[in-house]
Order: structure tokens, then C-alpha cells, then sequence
């Protein structure tokens, strides 16, 4: 039997070639757009991946994700310098501002974002330095905080909270032993030598790493850096990053087991000029002891921050004229009130960065935390 084969034509076969369409064309155009732009964004990854700032910023002020109205009336999702910036990549540069040298350029790659609404309450509290009572005594301090003056103060020595009975114990074991005929002199001997040359000469970074294996102390510690950071960024201040290593910090050159660094541009520029305002003062100390009121509100009492205070003692005989002991006092009590109401008033964005740093998430993701918590809380 002879079988044959058939062709059936297309149901819509053209009978001639004719151009696509303008919209088909702009479709095509930006298929091709899409598949470039991966490639470009992989470049800004590598950037931030690789902390080089100058050039991160470079690539997102390149990109304009404004539609032109001729383009949004034919229906065209078309960007003048068209890359489209996929939700939250543009965050990421803040990640890069950890190696900058220069932190004008950390300051612009905040003002870029600000001004684009990505940071929203970035600076929005920068003027509350003018408000309040300016003499704080003790008992103005509690009354604003509920708190005695001594409950908003770092402990020295690190003799605090559950430590005095830690080393009670300490005493009474080594004590113990010796009874027994176990001698362990030559072996405290050592340890303790150890442990004064580690407070020397390197700050007391080696007994901070270890401290940071005991989960309350470390806890502790992104309570205060939550602080700092939130702080800073309420009031303006660029944050170059949170170092929260202790053997990195001394690397850095940074005082104490961790730190987080901002910038004020108006305090640097005033300094250069050979004056200080009272406005810019009062806010650097507002952020300086925003670790401590942070410790306080959540703790009901400070125990970090000595290094805080240091700082904020140098600062205050560098002024012209230096402050009197009396006036440094006053200057502190108003500073942590300030700062302690402050982070009082934004108790949900500080636990969000508090719980953002503990899961070691970067600096981009924390400030994001931070407008989410705000935002929710209107």
C-alpha cells in the first residue's frame, strides 16, 4: 500500500515580511538592555564585594532609574541611561564605606541615597540638640530618666554587675587550693602577668575575644555599638562601619573592644577653621554616649563605655577655653539624657539593629532594619 505524506501550511502564514513594531522593538531593545545590565550590576557586586567605594558610588550615580514622560506615555519602561536598579541594590554601597580612607566620599555615598529617599530618616533628628534644659544635675537626670547618675555611668575596673561575686569566687578557689597543698602561684603569677601586659600594651584585646565566647558580654556590646549607630544616623553623621572584633578594632586603631565609626563633616570643618559651635560639640557627645543611655535602657545600667568617657574628656581640654570638671560633668548628664530619651523614643529601630548585628548581617542590611522599624512604627 503506497502511503503519501501531507503539508499543512501555517494557519497564519505571512505572505510577505514586514518590520516588527515600534512596541516589539522596544521590548527587544530592552531584553538586550536586561541582559548587558546583569553584567554591569555584576561589576557593582564585585565592587562592594571588593570595598572599593570610589567605584561602587561611580557605577550608581551613573544610573538613572527616572522614565522619561515621552517614554511612559508610549508605554515604555525605558531609563535615560537605562539600568533599572533591582529593589535594595543600591543599599549595598554603604558595605564599601569600611575600607574608605576618605570619608567624604563615605559622607556622599549617604547624601546619594538620601537624596534618591532611600534613607529616609537619615538625619532627621539632627536638631533636637537644641532642645531641653541645658543645666542637668543629678536629680534633673533622674527625673528624666527615671535612672540615678551613677546607673548611667561606665564601671571602672570592670567590677560590675555579676563580676564582684566572679571574682569573690576567684579568691575563694585559688584560696582553696592553697589549703589543700595545690601551690598555683607561679601559674597566677603568669596569667596575671598575661593579663597586664595584654591592658598595656594592647588595650585588653585578648581578654575581649575571649570575653566575646560568653553570650551575655557579647550581647551587651551590640547593645551599646546599636547605640552608637543608632544615634549617628538619626543625627546625620555618616557611619564608616561597626567593628564589633576586638583584635580587628585594635588593627584599625580603634580604643577599646569594638567601635563604631562616623563622621561629622560640619565638626571636622570647624575644628580646621579653630572653633568649635556648641551645636556640633553637642552632637558629637550626644553619639559618643549613645552606647552607654543604650546599656542603661536596656540593662538598667551601664557598664562599658570608659573608653567613651576618655574620649570625651580629651575632647573637652582641647576646647578654647577648656571645660572645668564641673562643666565636663553637666556636659555628660545632658549628653546621655539627650541620647538615652532619643533612643528611648526609637526603642524598636535600636532592638532591630541590636538583633540585625547579631546575626552578623552588614552594615547596609542594619541601616535597612533601621528605616523598616521606623517606618512601621509611624
Amino acid at each position: 500500500m503506497a502511503t503519501t505524506a501531507s503539508f499543512s501550511p501555517p494557519l497564519a502564514s505571512p505572505s510577505r515580511w514586514s518590520p516588527p513594531s515600534r512596541r516589539r522593538r522596544l521590548r527587544l531593545r530592552l531584553r538586550v538592555r536586561a541582559g548587558s545590565s546583569l553584567k554591569e550590576w555584576g561589576d557593582f557586586e564585585d565592587a562592594v564585594r571588593s570595598r572599593d567605594l570610589p567605584r561602587a558610588l561611580r557605577f550608581l550615580q551613573s544610573v538613572d532609574v527616572e522614565t522619561p514622560p515621552a517614554a511612559a506615555a508610549a508605554g515604555a519602561a525605558v531609563a535615560r541611561v537605562a539600568l533599572p536598579v533591582p529593589p535594595g541594590r543600591d543599599w549595598e554601597v554603604l558595605d564599601a564605606c569600611i575600607d574608605a580612607d576618605d570619608m567624604r566620599l563615605v559622607g556622599r555615598a549617604y547624601q546619594f541615597l538620601a537624596d534618591r529617599g532611600v534613607l529616609a530618616n537619615f538625619g532627621k533628628c539632627k536638631n533636637i540638640v537644641l532642645e531641653g534644659p541645658r543645666e542637668v544635675t543629678p536629680t534633673v537626670l533622674k527625673e528624666m530618666t527615671g535612672l540615678e547618675a551613677i546607673k548611667l555611668a561606665p564601671k571602672k575596673w570592670g567590677l560590675s554587675g555579676n563580676s564582684s561575686y566572679v571574682l569573690i569566687g576567684f579568691l575563694g578557689g585559688v584560696s582553696y587550693l592553697l589549703n589543700q597543698g595545690v601551690d598555683v602561684r607561679a601559674n597566677l603569677a603568669a596569667i596575671l602577668g598575661l593579663v597586664a601586659a595584654d591592658a598595656m600594651f594592647l588595650g585588653g584585646t585578648c581578654f575581649a575575644q575571649i570575653s566575646c565566647f560568653w553570650p551575655p558580654y557579647k550581647r551587651r556590646i551590640l547593645v551599646h555599638e546599636a547605640g552608637h549607630l543608632l544615634t549617628a544616623y538619626l543625627m546625620g553623621c555618616p557611619i564608616r562601619g561597626v567593628i564589633l572584633d576586638p583584635f580587628v578594632a585594635l588593627r584599625m586603631g580603634i580604643q577599646g573592644q569594638a567601635g563604631t565609626q562616623f563622621w561629622d563633616e560640619k565638626m571636622e570643618k570647624e575644628l580646621a577653621e579653630g572653633h568649635l559651635s556648641s551645636t556640633a560639640f553637642d552632637r558629637y557627645c550626644m553619639i559618643l554616649f549613645a552606647g552607654i543611655a543604650a546599656e542603661a535602657l536596656v540593662y538598667g545600667e551601664a557598664e562599658g563605655g570608659e573608653n567613651d568617657e576618655n574620649l570625651f574628656r580629651s575632647l573637652c581640654i582641647l576646647l578654647d577655653p577648656p571645660l572645668s570638671v564641673a562643666q565636663m560633668a553637666n556636659r555628660a548628664r545632658w549628653s546621655v539624657m539627650q541620647s538615652y530619651n532619643l533612643l528611648k523614643w526609637h526603642k524598636k529601630a535600636h532592638r532591630a539593629a541590636v538583633k540585625a548585628l547579631e546575626s552578623g548581617h552588614s552594615l547596609s542590611t542594619v541601616i535597612r532594619r533601621i528605616e523598616e522599624a521606623i517606618s512601621s512604627d509611624r
